[in-house]
């Protein structure tokens, strides 16, 4: 896409439960979706748990957003998360190996666990029997639950980002770009 499909709302046309949920970031998703308020503001509560309040350490769960995003080839979502990721000590070694896959040399167990269950959410919509055992071994329940939904919250977020043809943000580059 070379253009939005959904042009963001710049902020002055937000309403004011938008302005209060969000202050003043700004980002083109948040933009977009303020065209869909109440949307946006249910939306928010859930994907904040993934992203600030889940079990998973970050750097765990920026690897299962980040190889969920290539598996979506959503270059916002890879963008936004390249940054995050390399917040939470990912490197950009790491980052270029995220996009080869588990099977990639020099990822620890547990980490090659998580981007195949990424990976086979991705295609099946479901872990496997011999992953779900390997991730049972460095895991509690709860972080279980969280790996399951955090790869759903962002194949949903990649899926609203490349349908409505969201823009990817000033900063928000990574190597290398899913292209679709």
């Amino acid at each position: 896409m070379t253009s939005p499909r959904i042009t963001p709302l710049p902020i002055d046309e937000w309403d004011d439960e938008t302005r209060a949920a969000l202050g003043g970031r700004s980002i083109n998703i948040f933009g977009t979706l303020a065209h869909h308020p109440k949307l946006l503001k249910r939306w928010l509560v859930f994907g904040n748990h993934v992203l600030a309040k889940s079990t998973l350490s970050g750097r765990d769960r920026e690897l299962l957003i980040l190889r969920t995003g290539w598996n979506a080839r959503s270059p916002y979502e890879w963008g936004q998360h390249v940054v995050i990721g390399r917040a939470e000590g990912i490197t950009d070694a790491e980052i270029t190996r995220i996009a080869d896959g588990p099977d990639a040399t020099g990822w620890p167990a547990n980490e090659a666990l998580l981007l195949r269950a990424a990976d086979e959410l991705h295609a099946d919509q479901c872990i496997g029997d011999a992953t779900y055992a390997g991730l049972v071994e460095h895991y509690d329940t709860q972080q279980l639950i969280d790996i399951v939904f955090a790869v759903g919250q962002y194949m949903l977020v990649s899926m609203a980002l490349n349908s409505l043809g969201v823009e990817r943000d000033d900063g928000a580059t990574g190597v290398p770009i899913p292209e679709r």
